[in-house]
């Protein structure tokens, strides 16, 4: 006979938003299982975020060294061993996954590994290394997504890649083809040229990372020609053919490129498959995401969604907010989620930080909207660690002063959206940046300079000139 049991509150998915849920479900006092069919922590820790992070940081090291010489430091050749590159990548993700299952269980969560289907709205059946029916008075979906397939060239993950197997690798490309040219395709874009590989993107729109907004595009297209990364847009891929050496990718209009390696890296597509909605009375909408409500509700009582699933921000500190709103309100609790104050980061080289509205959507929005620009190349200690490359932005409402958006680029990018986050979560004006004591030297006194030069009265950087 089948094992049956109970819980208040069962979670499917153990990425960033379904960790995250079951714990705050537990710490609310609730019995909390987790269902996880693969490897704990979803794709953020396994094979997104955490190994290309990892493998990034190889690049920056890489890209210090050989800059050593300005530095006063002189080195020898650079070896490159890039299969133990993958290997500190591996002890990385599976010291972090050891954690993250010490964390969930240290908060009474139950871990069931398996595939989940429902039986009913309140009934699954937990299929695999535990096989069980789990009964609980609400579930939260959390099953993320995967990478995106195109049919007319689906990876083979031998030549054809896509993000997952790339990271599979032992061995750096000598040349690569990138099909898309999004934040993913342009990390591993930054990340390969660092180590040597002559690489092309290959973009079908009018520009590279156009979902950052057109300051970004134009500012990164820049950077990464000058890194030696070709960049073709406006061009459709018609099809890959794997030639066991090498891949000959042809686009539409007769052209060819040949690569070693192509990565497709056209974005990536909700994963909700074995679920049995329908015995829910839950299905998708027409693009194949869960609809729910500011308090993570499904249209079925008693269902919650979080994560890619919903479609909102396929982020994982997105999914990790709404886990925690999903888990609150299936406890009894209130709690909404909003989405103006979202940091982006984009992890290429330099990298890219956005956080609330560009320029452009803050006039159509109906603002006032200016803007105030800070060059890394002004910033003492830019300067001083020789990170001179790019800017800090803020967006703000001339009326009002408050700030509507904020973009950085450069040394530290990643770090410094934080600030301009809680200005725009907690509806800070200019004023407040430029009231605030900023350290010196530091990255982050740029948003200061940047506020000042908004309110147009910059101290460490030339007035405006008067027509």
């Amino acid at each position: 006979m089948t094992e049956k049991k109970r819980f208040d509150l069962a979670v499917i998915g153990s990425g960033p938003a379904g960790y995250v849920a079951a714990i705050k479900g537990a710490q609310l006092g609730k019995s909390v299982a987790l269902i996880e069919k693969g490897s704990l922590g979803g794709c953020c820790l396994n094979v997104g975020c955490i190994p290309t992070k990892t493998l990034l940081s190889n690049a920056a090291l890489v890209h210090q060294i050989k800059r050593a010489e300005q530095f006063g430091i002189t080195v020898g050749p650079i070896a490159l061993h890039y299969e133990k590159m993958k290997a500190r990548k591996d002890q990385v993700v599976a010291k972090i996954r050891m954690g993250l299952e010490g964390l969930i269980r240290s908060n009474q969560v139950v871990i069931f590994r398996g595939m989940a289907q429902f039986e009913s709205p309140r009934e699954l059946k937990i299929s695999g290394a535990d096989n069980l029916y789990l009964s609980a008075d609400k579930i939260i979906i959390a099953t993320g997504s995967i990478p995106f397939d195109i049919k007319a060239f689906p990876c083979d993950h031998d030549r054809i890649l896509n993000s997952t197997s790339m990271l599979e690798l032992t061995h750096i490309p000598k040349t690569l083809a990138i099909v898309g040219g999004g934040y993913i395709g342009c990390e591993f874009a930054t990340l390969f040229a660092e180590l040597g590989t002559k690489v092309t993107i290959l973009e079908a729109l009018p520009s590279i990372l156009a979902a950052q907004g057109e300051t970004v595009s134009q500012f990164m297209t820049k950077s990464m020609a000058q890194k030696g990364i070709a960049i073709e847009t406006n061009v459709k891929v018609e099809r890959i053919e794997n030639r066991k050496n090498n891949v000959l990718v042809s686009l539409v209009g007769g052209h060819h490129l040949e690569a070693e390696y192509a990565l497709v890296s056209v974005g990536r597509k909700v994963y909700l498959d074995g679920l049995m909605l329908e015995k829910a009375g839950l299905l998708p909408n027409e693009k194949g995401f869960l609809d729910v409500n500011e308090k993570m509700e499904t249209a079925v009582p008693g269902i919650y969604a979080a994560g890619d699933v919903t479609g909102k921000w396929m982020l994982a500190h997105v999914g990790s907010h709404q886990g925690m709103i999903a888990a609150s309100n299936a406890c009894g609790h209130t709690a909404a989620m909003h989405y103006d104050a979202i940091p982006a980061v984009v992890f290429t080289s330099p990298e890219i930080a956005t956080v609330g509205l560009t320029l452009q959507q803050a006039l159509q929005k109906g603002y006032k909207a200016t803007q105030g620009t800070f060059p890394f190349s002004a910033l003492g200690k830019a300067q001083a660690a020789m990170e001179t490359e790019g800017f800090a932005q803020i967006i703000s409402d001339q009326k009002t002063g408050q700030v509507l958006g904020a973009i950085a680029i450069g040394h530290e990018a990643s770090n410094l959206i934080a600030e301009m986050t809680l200005a725009i979560q907690n509806e800070l004006t200019i004023e407040s940046i430029i009231e605030t004591i900023h350290a010196h030297p530091t990255v982050a006194e740029s948003w200061h300079e940047a506020a000042a030069i908004a309110f147009e009265q910059p101290i460490n950087f030339p007035p405006k000139k008067k027509l």
